[in-house]
């Protein structure tokens, strides 16, 4: 790497072993947090595998060995995803998780943010149900009482 270049995400995060406390981090606080009930629901109970396959997807997204595409070839994360209801509480639950496995690890704060700009967007276009709408009158909405 040159001096002008600026280090990938997957480095600045540790490389292989970073990216592995990460995922790590993330499922324990699925597994252990009450917030996160509803989407650990849409896992297995034996999260090892999925845990393998966020390690491997994000090594690649995130600048370092392409695992997850050398195995299963593209991610099609959205089409994967579409056999689970994912709105926005799901996708609140998920960035919870992550945001707490941040916290936890004492991420850097402006590595937390290049993360985060990168993540959220991810998870929001994961979502694949409507977002529920909720009924009211236009006077309850009016400015003027």
């Amino acid at each position: 790497m040159t001096e002008q270049e600026t280090p990938s995400l997957y480095e600045r995060l540790g490389g292989e072993q970073g990216v592995h406390r990460l995922v790590d981090t993330f499922y324990r606080i699925m597994n252990d947090r009450p917030e996160a009930a509803g989407i650990r629901a849409l896992h297995p109970e034996d999260i090892s595998s999925s845990n393998q396959k966020l390690f491997m997807y994000f090594s690649g997204w995130f600048g370092g060995p392409p695992l997850f595409t050398d195995a299963y070839g593209h991610p099609r994360l959205r089409a994967r995803h579409l056999p689970f209801k994912i709105d926005v509480s799901e996708r609140d639950q998920w960035l919870f998780c992550m945001a707490g496995a941040f916290k936890e690890l004492e991420l850097d704060p402006q590595l937390a943010q290049d993360l985060w700009d990168k993540i959220a967007p991810m998870a929001d276009h994961m979502r694949n149900q409507d977002d529920p709408v909720t009924s009211c009158t236009a006077s309850e909405n009016s400015d003027s009482n």
